[in-house]
Parts: structure tokens; sequence; C-alpha cells
């Protein structure tokens, strides 16, 4: 029936002989047959049972699936083959696991997973081969055979051409089998070689892949991902062997990822432990080298408290290597620089050991090493007062250096410090007299000494601590001449500067102030020098170049803004005494301008200026307005007259703005004294002629009525600041106005009693006039925090009727809204 295709007739035919049982003889061949009658129907589930069902039965009589050297009958091999079959048939790589899931676990399950990965990496399905072979993992991950089911998947994805399928499917293997991971809790390590071989190779695989990546990252931003990936695998495969003959290449490995990192102190530590932690190897010396290196290169970018950590570690690795490997080529000059370190650090007695150590074991080493090994023997002995020692030291030097050595010169130093340290010794008790002798006598005993300029310096301080300020000055006027490129030269003249004006030299001072700030490039220290030299020159009456560096202050030192309008404000008041009155003005308009633009920069000091700045522009247009009288043709002379009326006003009126107290009440005073000098102007304008006696006494009515409410709002507004005695503020424009009622309404204004309660009123408050703040080396320091409580526009200006006739306004804002301020004391 098989053979003629009779599948259905076949598969009653076998399954006859299949129920008679494991008794025939045909039983096994039955169920092999039996399975592809129903394969050929395309029946593979349950084809499958009777290929299984046979496995089953072979085992049952003793066949061992994993018997080493045992080959398989072609039979077996077969029924392998087309269970991949049927579960190929059946649909995808899951299929197996859900097989399985239904009809219960075998224990040959693995070679029919195998199997069937193989089967579908024949077929090219490398996806889906690697998909058996995970699921078997997943289902049976402490199976003897996963990690080796593990290492197919890699070998699958590398014949595929998947290169980042490989790289996890080792991240995978590495972590899964990782020797702290659970499927270590099922097998011994020691009878799991294989396994741990395969581990061995995927950690360095892994790290060295994630290195060579790290390296050959074109952007920056690729780079820490592969570093962390790396840095993780090298140090998992120290963890899991840390004492294995490729231990010390893989520890080596992570350091020299660590360097590229710049993770120099991290990469000193891996390379120290791979050169002192594993005995001798071939690459302990390199590494011990590599250390140093590693060191030094973290020094480099160190700062702080971890700067010092950072040379002690540097000294330390120095000195092991050159103790450890003293044959190194490279041990002499670690040696050496480990002293140099030592010196830097003042570690003095361990500088000498460690440059007398290289001195005595390497006598043939280079001649400039020894050298300088002697420098820090004779450089030491002199910090630690040992200088005999130091004398000898030093001879040393010399020998080792040419006659014509451009360094020799430096040498002589050795004679000039002696004397050197006898003047420190003189400061030291106080003796400044006899330091300052002993410092100038280097001049006279070792003039090319290059620490002469020091001492000479050092003469000048002692002086200066002497308060002895023409000789002190005579020392540094022959320093700065002497070495005008020398680092303390700006330092020289700082001093000059501060000597002079001690001595009571206060134009020598400020040229010398003007001299640090020509030669510095710091903004700040040749702000403060020009604020200094104006105010010296200022304070030593040389009017012309204070003015001179009070316009050159606020034209280079824009910022701070306060200070800049106190230089202009100082120079406008030269100018004002000089009476010159254009320059004057012009820089009022700068203060105010420059207040005006300030933004954020604006201070209660820069309204305070700006507002006085502001007044006596203010007081120029009502000087223009009050001189200019009434005349014929009076329509016109009025138009000009209530123009100029219009600006003073506005200009009073921004005075308010300001919110400076005592310019408040100047406006306010302004303001009314404009209304009043109005009201003047219309009583003394000029008659028109040809009038009769009868007109000319309706003319001089109409004026008066006319006149009338102007002095009113005048005395209105003065009332206004005489209302600020009620919140005790008092100051001279308060008093301008009393002083303006008491004339213009005495009977209410000029009584003794009144002026008894003024005072007392001034005396309750216990009111301190607001005056300016004080001016410190940085400006001011506050300014009066003042600020108008409402609306402060003053009464409109009159104006003109069609017809000719002078118009009297509305209503307005009372002028005392304008004064209704608070001060604050300094």
């Amino acid at each position: 029936y098989f053979v003629r295709k009779q599948y259905l007739d076949a598969e009653e035919s076998y399954a006859a002989i299949v129920d008679l049982g494991s008794a025939s003889s045909y039983y096994e061949l039955a169920l092999y047959k039996l399975g592809w009658s129903l394969y050929k129907q395309e029946l593979y589930e349950e084809a499958l049972q009777y290929y299984l069902a046979m496995l089953d039965y072979r085992l049952s009589v003793g066949y061992d699936f994993d018997q080493v050297g045992q080959e398989e009958d072609e039979r077996i091999a077969d029924t392998f083959r087309v269970i991949s079959l049927s579960f190929s048939n059946l649909g995808g790589p899951e299929v197996i696991d859900e097989y399985f899931a239904r009809f219960g676990h075998k224990s040959y399950a693995d070679r029919l997973y195998s199997n069937l990965g193989e089967f579908y990496l024949g077929k090219l399905r490398y996806q889906d081969a690697a998909a058996v072979y995970a699921s078997f993992i997943e289902q049976n991950p402490f199976h003897a055979r996963s990690p080796h089911f593990s290492m197919r998947i890699v070998e699958i994805y590398e014949q595929g051409g998947f290169p980042q399928l490989v790289v996890e499917a080792k991240k995978e293997f590495a972590s899964r089998y990782a020797l702290g991971a659970e499927y270590w809790s099922y097998f011994s390590k020691d009878e799991s070689p294989d396994v741990l071989a395969l581990l061995k190779t995927n950690l360095t695989d892994l790290a060295n892949y994630y290195h060579a990546r790290y390296q050959d990252a074109e952007l920056e931003d690729e780079k820490p991902a592969s570093f962390d990936e790396a840095a993780h695998w090298y140090r998992e495969f120290l963890a899991s062997f840390p004492a294995e003959p490729e231990s010390p290449s893989i520890d080596y490995q992570l350091a020299d990822l660590l360097l590229e990192n710049g993770n120099f102190g991290e990469a000193a530590a891996e390379y120290e432990r791979t050169a002192y932690d594993y005995g001798p190897h071939a690459r302990a010396a390199a590494a011990g080298y590599a250390a140093v290196y590693a060191h030094r290169e973290n020094l480099k970018i160190a700062t702080g408290a971890a700067q010092l950590d950072a040379k002690r570690a540097t000294v330390a690795s120095s000195l092991e290597f050159a103790e450890t490997f003293p044959e190194h080529e490279e041990a002499p000059v670690v040696l050496g620089a480990a002293a140099d370190d030592l010196y830097a650090m003042q570690e003095f007695e361990p500088a000498i050991a460690a440059a007398r150590k290289l001195i005595e074991r390497y006598p043939h080493a280079d001649p400039a090493l020894v050298r300088s090994a002697w420098v820090v023997v004779a450089n030491s002995s002199i910090d630690t007062a040992a200088y005999p020692e130091a004398e000898h030291a030093y001879t040393q030097v010399l020998a080792l250096t040419d006659a014509d050595d451009e360094s020799r010169p430096a040498l002589v130093d050795s004679l000039a410090a002696a004397i050197y340290k006898q003047g420190e010794q003189a400061n030291v008790l106080g003796d400044f007299r006899t330091a300052a002798a002993h410092f100038l006598r280097i001049r006279d005993v070792a003039p090319t000494s290059t620490i002469r300029s020091n001492a000479e310096y050092d003469a000048a301080a002692a002086l200066i601590k002497l308060e002895d300020w023409p000789a002190a000055a005579g020392v540094l006027e022959a320093f700065r001449a002497a070495f005008p490129e020398h680092e303390l030269s700006d330092e020289a003249t700082r001093q000059l500067a501060f000597v002079y004006r001690e001595d009571g030299q206060l134009a020598r001072s400020a040229a010398e102030h003007e001299r640090i700030a020509a030669e510095t490039d710091d903004y700040e220290l040749g702000r403060q020098a020009i604020l200094a030299a104006g105010r010296l020159y200022a304070d030593a009456d040389d009017v012309d170049n204070a003015l001179r560096l009070y316009l050159q202050y606020a034209d280079e030192f824009p910022r701070p803004l306060d200070v800049a309008l106190e230089m202009r404000t100082s120079a406008a008041e030269i100018f004002a005494s000089r009476h010159e009155t254009a320059r004057y003005h012009e820089e009022l308009e700068h203060i105010v301008a420059l207040d005006a633009a300030a933004g954020e920069e604006r201070t209660d000091r820069t309204r305070y200026l700006a507002a006085h700045a502001a007044l006596v522009l203010a007081e120029q247009r009502f000087a223009s307005f009050a001189d200019l009288e009434l005349v014929q043709p009076f329509e016109k002379s009025l138009a000009e007259k209530q123009r100029r009326m219009d600006a003073a006003m506005a200009a009073f009126e921004a005075l308010v703005k300001y919110e400076v107290a005592d310019v408040t009440a100047a406006a306010t005073y302004y303001i009314a004294e404009t209304y009043y000098a109005f009201s003047d102007a219309l009583v003394d304008s000029e008659r028109p002629a040809n009038l009769s006696a009868a007109e000319r006494e309706d003319y001089e009515l109409a004026i008066e009525e006319q006149a009338y409410p102007f002095e009113e709002r005048a005395i209105q507004v003065h009332e206004a600041n005489h209302e600020l005695l009620l919140r005790g503020v008092f100051n001279p424009w308060v008093q301008k106005s009393l002083d303006k009622l008491a004339a213009l309404v005495p009977g209410r204004y000029a009584k003794n009693e009144i002026s008894s309660g003024f005072l007392g009123s001034i005396d309750s408050y216990a009111y301190r006039m607001p005056a300016a703040p004080p001016i410190g080396p940085e400006g001011p320091t506050m300014d009066p925090a003042i600020a108008p409580a409402g609306d402060a526009r003053p009464p409109e200006a009159p104006g003109v009727s069609q017809s000719g006739e002078i118009a009297v306004p509305g209503a307005v804002a009372q002028a005392s809204a304008a004064a209704d301020t608070t001060s604050q004391a300094e």
C-alpha cells in the first residue's frame, strides 16, 4: 500500500501491527512507517506522535541518544529529519514549544531542537534556526547542552553575516553563564571546563569588540556607550577569572581603554594591578611604566585638593616602579621625576632620599639626570636649613655644568641664597633695617643672580614696614628701572603708588595710578586705578588732571554705571566752577541720558545723580521762561511765553519720576514759581498804546482777573511742599516754599508761632535732611529711597483763545500729589 501511495490503507495496516504491541518484531518499524503514512497525508501532528513513540521505544530498549561515539542508525537519523520537516510544515520555530507544552517533555528534546535548528540553518533560515536554539534555552535554562546551544546561536549569526546579532548573542551567553549566574548552582565549575572556556572566549570577544568600536567611533557621542560596554566586559572577565594566565593581558587592555578615554586615575590603578598583583609576567614592567604615565596624565587635569592626591599617587607609583623594576631603562628617569615631585610637594627629606638613591644607584646615568638629582638635594637642603649640604650639592651641580651652559649663571644663586637667607632671618626677627641691608647687598655681591630682583623688591618691602617712605621709593624706582620686564614690575608700580600717597606726594601717587591703568589689560584694575588717580589729583588740587581723568574714566569705564555717573558729576562740577556753562550742561545731559537708558543697571544712586542733573537743566528752562517779558504785540509774546512755560512744566514734571525727595520738592517749588512767574508776567506785561482812561482801567481789571488764578495756583502748589512737614520731611526746597508762602500769604505763614510750630514738627520727627550717599572706592554705597505717592502732574499751563484773550485752564491734579513722597535716612 505505501509503495503504491495508498497511504490511508497503509496507515490502517501499520496501525494494526502497532496495535499488536512491542511483542511484534515489526513494532518499531510499524511505528516508523505509520508516522510516514500520516506524514504523506499531511497529518504532521499525528505523524509526530508515532515518530516520538518510536524514539521512546528505542529509548526503552536501552538506546542512549547521548552516547559519545555511538553511531546513529539510518532509521534514527531519518526520524529526526522527518520530525524537523513535520515541525517546519506545522509553522514557525514556536511550534515545537507548543507541541511539547501540550504533549509533555522528552528527555531527548535537545536532539529534537538541535535537529530542527540545523534543518532551518540548512534552509538558510538563520533567524528561525537561532530562535529554535534560543527557545530550548529558555525552556531548559539549566540543561547541560544549553550553553552549547547558546554558542550555536552565535555561530549561526556569524554564518549568516549578522555581526550585531553575533554581539547580542555573545552578550546573552556571557550574562546567562557568568560565574555568578544561577546556572552554576546546578553545575560544578570544575566539571564544566568547556563552558568556562566558552565564557572566557565570549567575555574576551565582547570586550575587544566594544574596545575596537570605541576606537573606531567617528562621532564623540558614539564613544560613551562603547566605552561602558568594553569596560563592563573587561571587568566581568577579571571578576570571573582573576588569576588566569590571560588575566594580566585583559587587565592591561582595560587599563588601555581607560587611558584612551581620559580616565587617567582609573587607568593608573589598573596598570598597577597588572604590574604588581599577578606576579611576574611578560607585561609587568611595561604596565608599571604605563601606570606612571597614566598618573602623570591625571596630574595634568587634577585641580584643587585632588591635585595633591594625584601627585602623591604619582610619586608612590614612580617609587614602586623604580624599586620593583630597577633594570628597566626608564627607571632612572622615573626616579628622578619622583624626586622632583617630592620637592615640589615640599616633602624635602623624601625628595633628598629619592635623589640620592638615583645618584648612588645609577652613577652612569645621563649626566643631566644626575645633575637634576643634585639640584633636588641642594634645593631641599636649603629648605630644611641644611646650608652646608646645600653648598656641597650646588658644587656638584656646577661640576656637571658646562662652562658655556646658559643655565650656569643661575648656579650663582647658591651664594646669593645664603645672603638672602640672612635677610629672611632678620625679617623673622623683625629687624627690617638689617634685612633690607642684606637684600641690597646681593646687588653688589652677586649682581647677575636671578634672585637679585626679588631681593631688591624684598628690601623695599622691609623699608615699607619701617615706614621709611623716601628710601622705599628710591629702591622701588631703581628696581623698576633695572628690571622693567620683571613679573613684579607692575606690583612695584602699585607699591610706589602706595608709598607716594603715604608720603603725602599725592600727585606722584596719582601718576603711578595712571601708569597702572596704562600697563594693565585687566578691566577692573584699570578702572580702579583711573578712579583713584582722579581722586588723588583732586585731593592734590590739580584740577586740570582731575577733570581729565574724570572724563577719561566716564568714557572708558561706563560700567558700573553709578560710578561712571559720579565721575561725570564731578567733571560737571568742575565745569560749573569754571563757568564753562556749555560743557557743564553737556555733562548733565550725558548723565540724564545714561540713566534713562540704563534699564536694569539703573540704581538709586544713578537716579539721584540724574535727578539733580535734570533739575539743573530744568532750571535753565525755567530761567528762559521767567526771563521772557510779555510785550506788544501781546499775542505773539504770550504764545512764546506759553511755549516756554510748557517746556519748563514738562521738565519739572519729569523730575518727579526720579522719586528723589529733594528733587521732587524742588520740582514742586519750581512748578509753583512757574505759575507765580506767569501771574507776575501778566501783571507786568506791556499795556496796549492809545487806550483811553476807561479802557485802561478795564484792561487792568481784566489782567488782574487773569493773573489772580495763577497766583492762587502757585500758593496751592507751594502748600504741597508745606504738607511734607507733616510727614517729617524737610529740605531747602521746602524751606523756599515756606519763605514764598510767608511772602504771599503772610497772615497765614509769616507768624512767629507758625515758625515755632514748624521747628517743633521737625524736632518731633527727629528728621535728618536727605543727603547724597557716601562714596566709597567702588562708588555710592546707598541712595535715599524716595517714592512719590500718586500722579505728579502739575496744573496745566494757561492757553490763548482763538480771539486772542488769555484763557485759564480747567481743574487739574493737585501739585501736592507731586510732593507726596517719603524719605529714607541713609
